[in-house]
């Protein structure tokens, strides 16, 4: 087992009050690096917990795949004792999150601003669908929501087709992702000023900010690009192409060179020298002629050939794989990035790892995601050091609830 001592957001406490994707995506990304997140939920527990399709034993799989590493104690905070444990919990912690509605812990009684007038070193993150200010601050955001007013739909999708949302749910993702870049960036700062931070982190602004060359393409050419399909604007042979057996390659030939060994590989050497394709721009202007040649010369071997001969040669090519073959990928397997979290009572379930890798700082050893107050005792003693008389009469009021 690695000594959590060693990781890289050792010694970090975190109040965790998230729930669903975008918050708990992010307080994971930290307990992957070390940091203690305690989880805090209602009696209801996270929502996620009962997300559909498949449920292994107690909880989802889509709650296990964003929630290892966490301790989880069950606080209602409808009662003034649980709103003044969680008051308590904040102060013991490095970093608050949280990603309910706009002004919600406000109208609890707990507000950043007066936590962190007791402890200024306080780092207090909201993530919310729309940002804690601006004339959508209310409007409630699903991941699908935030898709489409942020225009990344409208760049998805054939280019004859509808516009359709991203495969995985990357407004939720980006805006943990940020928030969790945004958290070490406070602590980076603390460490020279003293002083926390509150973060306001907004899935609808993150989303713009990942339309990057896009956006800057429209703001400065005043052309709406559309459907950016399977296909580049600008490079003819950055595209997919169907193989012999069905399955799909993508190739990325950007450079004259890798155009020139692409038509080698592809046994059509004379498109070289083809007047409608002699230069990028060419081939770009008479795309329309060009794409078919290729294609049906894709379609005279396997995928797996198709790249078996473009790595040969230099070409740079990947088959669009789906997730059974990505499971199984040499590359995926070899980096570790499929694990098996076991629990207690045989609990297990395989989950995407942590991709950041450091040459020394360790990672801590996964531990599975725990059941809903499964850690109220145990953070209410060794955190707020609590006598058991006072544990039990916070849970025998219903102020707290614990597993048994």
């Amino acid at each position: 087992m690695t000594d959590k001592s060693q990781a890289a957001l050792s010694n970090l406490r975190v109040l965790d009050l998230t729930q669903v994707l975008s918050g708990p995506f992010c307080t994971q990304m930290l307990s992957d690096m070390g940091a203690e997140v305690i989880k805090l939920e209602g009696p209801q527990g996270d929502v996620s917990r009962e997300m559909p399709p498949f449920r292994p034993g107690e909880d989802s799989v889509y709650y296990l795949s964003i929630n290892r590493n966490k301790q989880s104690i069950v606080v209602d905070m409808k009662t003034e004792q649980g709103l003044d444990l969680v008051r308590k919990l904040a102060l013991t912690s490095d970093v608050v999150v949280e990603n309910f509605r706009p002004g919600v812990c406000e109208r609890l009684g707990l507000s950043a601003t007066a936590l962190r007038a007791q402890k200024p070193s306080l780092i207090w993150c909201s993530i919310s669908g729309f940002g804690q200010t601006g004339p959508y601050r209310d409007k409630p955001a699903y991941d699908i929501i935030v898709q489409a007013l942020s225009g990344g739909m409208s760049l998805t999708g054939a280019r004859d087709g509808v516009s359709v949302r991203a495969g995985i749910p990357i407004a939720d993702l980006t805006a943990g992702m940020y928030a969790a870049f945004a958290i070490v960036s406070a602590l980076h700062r603390r460490e020279r000023t003293g002083q926390g931070d509150v973060i306001d982190i907004s899935m609808l602004d993150c989303q713009a900010a990942m339309l990057c060359y896009q956006a800057a393409f429209y703001l400065n050419s005043g052309v709406v690009p559309g459907h950016q399909g399977r296909e580049h604007d600008g490079i003819a042979t950055y595209g997919t192409f169907a193989a012999a057996d069905g399955i799909e390659v993508v190739i990325a030939a950007v450079t004259e060179r890798m155009w020139a060994t692409l038509c080698e590989i592809l046994g059509c050497p004379e498109l070289i020298k083809d007047a409608r394709f002699v230069t990028a721009e060419d081939r770009k202007i008479n795309r329309a002629a060009l794409i078919p040649i290729l294609q049906q010369r894709f379609l005279l071997e396997s995928a797996e050939e198709w790249m078996k001969r473009c790595d040969r040669k230099g070409v740079p090519a990947g088959i669009v794989n789906k997730l059974d073959r990505v499971m199984a990928d040499p590359q995926i397997t070899h980096r570790g990035m499929i694990v098996e979290l076991a629990g207690k009572d045989d609990q297990h379930a395989r989950v995407i790892g942590d991709p950041i890798f450091f040459q020394e700082a360790k990672r801590p050893t996964l531990q599975y995601p725990p059941a809903s107050g499964e850690h109220t005792v145990t953070v209410l003693k060794d955190v707020l050091g609590l006598e058991e008389s006072e544990i039990q009469g916070l849970i025998a009021s219903g102020a707290v609830r614990a597993r048994r």
